[in-house]
């Protein structure tokens, strides 16, 4: 059986941590900034654990993790 292929989009955007949860940034820090207030800023910086639902979205895209 041949190797499967990680989805190289998935892989920029989310990783896994020692125990097996997904790591992701979060949304809504590419534009519309000024309008945005410091400290909801300072949020959107710290990465955040996904879903369930995602994390087994996410074992399938990345299968060698």
């Amino acid at each position: 059986m041949p190797k499967m292929k990680t989805h190289r989009g998935a892989a920029k955007r989310m990783r896994f941590t020692g125990s097996g949860k997904v790591r992701r940034m979060k949304a809504g820090k590419t534009h519309k900034l000024e309008v945005k207030s410091a400290k909801r800023r300072r949020w959107l910086r710290t990465a955040t654990v996904a879903s369930a639902a995602d994390t087994k979205r996410a074992r399938r895209l990345l299968p060698y993790r």
